[in-house]
């Protein structure tokens, strides 16, 4: 089975820029700026996302699932019970889509896009 883990969430920000100082002071985290509405932490690890006003903000946060084989994960999700609640889509860095599991909780899964050259896709 193709590795999958938790390791993107995503959480509504009516004021992005109040939003990300307080994670930034609170925490120590940096946070990066990918346009007007997003910023996220870069750790390889957990990151955490930061949807803005202007953006297609969840409206409660969204524990975001990587693997490595999206057409595989969308076919488990929904053999498993899971509502396909957003189609396979483009976004900057790779695809994926979101579900919500039989509890009511959404959930997305996403593919990153790899690299040149291969290997995982990691921003810097």
């Amino acid at each position: 089975m193709p590795s999958a883990r938790f390791d993107y969430v995503e959480l509504p920000a009516t004021d992005l820029p109040a939003t990300k100082a307080f994670y930034e002071a609170a925490f120590g985290w940096s946070l990066t700026d990918f346009g007007p509405d997003y910023a996220a932490t870069v750790t390889n690890d957990t990151d955490i996302g930061l949807a803005g006003p202007g953006s297609d903000a969840p409206a409660a946060p969204l524990p975001a699932i990587r693997t490595d084989d999206l057409e595989a994960a969308l076919e488990r999700v929904v053999a498993a019970g899971g509502r396909l609640v957003r189609p396979i889509f483009a976004f900057p860095g790779g695809r994926r889509f979101e579900a919500v599991d039989p509890s009511g909780n959404r959930v997305a899964v996403y593919e990153p896009d790899a690299p040149e050259g291969g290997g995982d896709a990691v921003a810097e």
